[in-house]
């Protein structure tokens, strides 16, 4: 029995969280748990309830472990409780991954030193701070690293993840049976492909958070152990 454990933590960005769910959880031999300090509820960065299924302290060694992003990351970052948890998990995992600024988390738990690794567009470069090799795209592999960028991206980033625990087929099975084949009704879902008056605003709106960001995860490479 594969143990498959996804970090919940308040003010995360469900779809980071519930788009990796559905596709880890119809995988064949394995649990998927929701992770966190305790068993009470969490709500999104949207308002969404969302019930952890084991705490820290009750948590089986897992052999995937994922992080997702949110606005709750910035806490995450400095949480120490939580950092220490992921080491310690992903000391025996076959897979440490992440989806959109959870890979921040990872690199301030200091478990992306030296590996290529990706996030949400507008945080990539924050990566370096951690010692990553910031690597744009919807999904980065660096050995048993799997990184995912922005939010939708989970999906695919657990596709992969699901191809890499059992094969292509499983994945693929799975893909189909979730109808997952993206036709968006705009192609302005990443920078390269943007209307620029589109993306300036974005920009734009994000600025203030990106510099919160950057300060909060300055900090915290400074606390990431070293080796």
């Amino acid at each position: 029995m594969l143990e498959l454990g996804l970090l919940l933590f308040p003010n995360l960005t469900q779809l980071d969280l519930t788009g990796p769910f559905d596709v880890l959880a119809r995988l064949p031999d394995s649990r998927v748990h929701l992770v966190w300090k305790s068993t009470e509820v969490v709500t999104s960065d949207r308002g969404l309830a969302l019930t952890p299924t084991t705490s820290f302290a009750e948590c089986p060694p897992l052999d995937v472990v994922l992080v997702p992003g949110g606005f709750g990351v910035q806490e995450l970052l400095l949480d120490a409780e939580t950092l220490a948890f992921l080491r310690r998990q992903a000391a025996s995992a076959q897979w440490v991954t992440a989806v959109c600024t959870g890979s921040l988390v990872l690199g301030a738990a200091g478990l992306l030193d030296g590996f290529q690794a990706t996030t949400h567009w507008a945080y990539t470069e924050l990566l370096t701070l951690f010692g990553a090799i910031a690597t744009p795209g919807r999904v980065v592999v660096d050995r048993n690293r799997i990184t995912g960028g922005g939010v939708t991206a989970g999906i695919d980033a657990a596709l992969v993840i699901a191809a890499a625990l059992f094969d292509e087929r499983v994945a693929k099975e799975i893909q189909l049976n979730i109808e997952y084949a993206p036709e968006p009704p705009f192609r302005c879902g990443h920078p390269d492909t943007a209307d620029a008056d589109v993306l300036r605003d974005v920009r734009a709106a994000l600025a203030p958070l990106i510099a919160e960001r950057r300060a909060i995860v300055t900090r915290a490479a400074a606390n990431v152990p070293a080796g």
